[in-house]
């Protein structure tokens, strides 16, 4: 039966289209336009006033990671150190049979220097350790009970890509930053192939009823104390329960190196079914600027505006990216680097800009996300090497872990390169959109008002360096069509004849509306292939 979606306005990926309907027939579009006629069979889908758009992209998510933190101690929605720790004394009461307390999303800004203590986690939980990443899991949260296990003491040294808080004594206070996690993490019982499934579905409910209709998994592999969420996906791809398009990204191990790709390339293969791929390949070039880990082209500032002689880390020797990189391409991969610092965003570039001229361009579509600060004599290198620019908009706003934790260790020069969307949008690079959920909340008209306006919706703070912001068509084009060519999803992201009926309807037209309010509208339905897959 055909379907047709009228009484309200659509975004067709590209252009705002006001007053036009979409027909579809068997899963994709039949027609769009202004006036269109149907039989008198045609189911008839009112929009109400609202907005009929191309269902969104998540380009970086993670979620069965965020599926097992909402099953698990959560600490996302709370903030404080007391309301945090009362949640953990809760959950581990009520949860008396589980040999370790695990979960997350506990907020830096909460706790001194962003670094919460053992101490106070022993006086809720000392029976049991305890293990909870931080809300950018780049940091973990362990009781001492976790740190006897893992026999960390004053004598242990900081793995080369992490680093343990310590006392003035050389103690460890009970926070793990990166590759320190591990320290820790590998001790953690590996999560069981049943729990990996209920999380991923409870993680796409969760992400269609915000009208995310596909994504790029940011991980396909073990990290720190996450277990390969691959086989879930295989189990639901298999059985017909994916109903999301999901492209892997398959996670590159940074103790190893170029023997690592035959492995790869066998497991791309093995990742072929209709909605689920792995075309792409991970690499995480530094950490992040709160705990400064994020690879910088100068020195941190310390607490008292001096520059200090950290730089952050390179997770991988910069002269083997380019290697890396370089087979990756001539392999047929896509890569996806993680780089937060403007040293990591470069190094990230010229790799990428050294695998254009061994290999040329194969149509691969190369993407870094994050981008928090960028060099200005970067910004056109993006369009120029046909690298996409994946942005976390919710992040690029006024809020405490801005502006107690980053600001005054970047100084004042490097917070104006943060974030620079409108920038990269006027050089002619191509945005796409994501979440990075848990990290954040994964709700894109959150992140689109973020873009919009450089604040949230709330309004509690200025804008954040107003003169990137984008407009609304071009935010909202990242997190659809944008995203969508990112994952080779080259069938959705737009609404045009032929294309594949992935939907979302909004109960607003944000086009209409004040863009102070984009955040109010809601999803109200969602359809993947013309299938409704969510609804209120």
């Amino acid at each position: 039966m055909d379907t047709l979606f009228t009484n309200g306005s659509l975004f067709d990926g590209q252009t705002y289209r006001a007053g036009w309907s979409v027909l579809i027939r068997s899963g994709r579009i039949l027609a769009a336009g202004p006036e269109l006629s149907v039989d008198p069979q045609t189911e008839v889908v009112d929009l109400g006033g609202g907005l009929l758009l191309p269902g969104f992209v998540d380009a970086h998510v993670h979620p069965v990671q965020g599926g097992l933190e909402r099953a698990r101690c959560d600490l996302s929605p709370l903030h404080g150190r007391d309301a945090t720790l009362a949640a953990i004394s809760a959950y581990a009461a009520a949860n008396p049979d589980v040999d370790w307390i695990l979960g997350g999303g506990w907020h830096q800004p909460d706790y001194e220097g962003g670094a919460p203590l053992a101490s106070d986690l022993d006086a809720v939980v000392n029976d049991r350790p305890v293990f909870l990443a931080n809300a950018d899991h780049h940091g973990a949260w362990v009781n001492s009970r976790a740190l006897e296990l893992a026999g960390i003491d004053a004598r242990t040294p900081d793995p080369a890509d992490g680093r343990i808080e310590r006392d003035p004594d050389g103690n460890p206070t009970g926070t793990l930053h990166e590759g320190a996690m591990d320290l820790v993490g590998h001790l953690v019982p590996p999560t069981t192939h049943d729990e990996q499934v209920a999380a991923l579905l409870g993680a796409q409910a969760y992400l269609h009823s915000f009208g995310i209709t596909g994504w790029q998994d940011a991980i396909f592999g073990d990290y720190a104390n996450l277990d390969d969420s691959t086989p879930a996906y295989v189990e639901l791809a298999r059985d017909g329960r994916l109903t999301a398009r999901v492209n892997g990204a398959l996670w590159w191990r940074r103790d190893l190196g170029a023997e690592q790709l035959p492995s790869l390339i066998e497991r791309r293969e093995a990742l072929q079914f209709p909605r689920l791929r792995a075309g792409s390949v991970k690499i995480m070039q530094d950490g992040v600027a709160e705990n400064y880990t994020a690879g910088m082209l100068d020195p941190y500032y310390d607490g008292c505006g001096c520059r200090t002689a950290n730089a952050g880390l390179s997770f991988v020797d910069p002269i083997a990216l380019r290697d890396h990189i370089a087979a990756l391409d001539a392999a047929g991969f896509q890569v996806h680097v993680h780089a937060i610092g403007d040293r990591a965003v470069r190094e990230a570039l010229d790799a990428f800009e050294a695998a254009l001229a061994a290999n040329g361009n194969a149509d691969l579509r190369h993407h870094i996300a994050h981008l928090q600060v960028i060099h200005p004599d970067d910004i056109a290198r993006f369009a120029k090497l046909g690298v996409a620019a994946n942005m976390q908009a919710l992040w690029a706003v006024h809020e405490p872990q801005m502006d107690e934790l980053t600001i005054p260790f970047l100084g004042p020069e490097r917070t104006r390169w943060q974030y620079p969307f409108g920038d990269l949008a006027r050089s002619g690079a191509r945005l796409a959109a994501g979440s990075d959920w848990p990290v954040s909340s994964p709700d894109p008209l959150a992140a689109v008002q973020v873009a919009v306006n450089r604040r949230s919706g709330d309004g509690e703070y200025e804008a954040f360096l107003p003169e990137q912001a984008l407009d609304l068509a071009t935010a909202l084009a990242a997190y659809t069509s944008g995203s969508a060519w990112v994952n080779h999803a080259d069938e959705t992201g737009r609404l045009a004849p032929g294309m594949l009926a992935d939907l979302a309807i909004l109960d607003r037209d944000p086009f209409v509306e004040p863009v102070e309010e984009i955040s109010e509208a809601r999803v109200v339905a969602t359809y993947v292939e013309g299938d409704r897959v969510y609804s209120e």
